[in-house]
């Protein structure tokens, strides 16, 4: 399995031969989809569902496809017909030779005044989890690598860790990260990795955009 990051929250999984990718948003690169075979969307928001992001790859691939939850698939089942997937947790499903179970219902409280959207994470083969803008543990599973949202408007470092902790993941790998600068990563790297408090064995990761790595 190859994971190539593609800005801020959007990663692309390759397996034998067939590609996947996972919130191809604003802030990710303008062809993070093409050639996908398979298109996630964790929740609405601008940085991982941008509807532009995901013509470019269907246009670029008539067979492609899209899961989603049901606030996103109401915004572009007419653009898509026949193409697009709804789904909610506790579904599971195939795509692009990957085994998907669906986890959480709930983005992240922002704040007590901005009402809280639908979101979703899905997990990939048992082994790699990414929960979109949610600090959701896959219950059951022992994750391998978990995309790990490392800054948002909603989030403060000390989530982050307890959520590595929970979650007790073989490897982190950063997402979430376009509004932070490099000194941000490295303060981050420094607290995540074994100058900080303690990830319970986790490795944790960054790549940058185009960046991949062998899982």
């Amino acid at each position: 399995m190859k994971l190539t990051k593609k800005g801020h929250s959007c990663v692309r999984i390759e397996k034998d031969g067939q590609m996947l990718v996972i919130d191809p948003g604003a802030f990710s690169e303008a062809d993070a989809a093409v050639g996908a075979d398979a298109i996630l969307v964790t929740h609405e928001h601008v940085d991982h569902f941008n509807e532009e992001r995901l013509r470019t790859a269907l246009d670029a691939s008539p067979a492609a496809q899209i899961w989603t939850l049901r606030s996103v698939a109401h915004q572009i089942s007419s653009a898509f017909p026949g193409r697009v997937n709804t789904i909610g947790e506790g579904d599971s499903f195939t795509a692009a030779g990957f085994d998907i179970e669906v986890h959480g219902q709930l983005h992240a409280v922002i704040h007590p005044d901005i009402p809280r959207i639908t979101n979703v994470g899905y997990l990939l083969d048992g082994k790699l989890f990414h929960p979109g803008d949610a600090l959701t543990v896959p219950a059951g599973h022992r994750v391998d690598t978990l995309m790990l949202p490392v800054h948002a408007p909603w989030n403060k470092f000390a989530e982050i860790l307890d959520y590595v902790r929970a979650v007790g993941p073989r490897r982190a790998v950063d997402i979430h990260d376009a509004l932070l600068t490099d000194v941000a990563h490295t303060v981050y790297g420094r607290m995540l990795g074994p100058e900080g408090p303690g990830t319970e064995g986790a490795e944790h990761l960054r790549l940058t955009p185009g960046e991949s790595l062998t899982l």
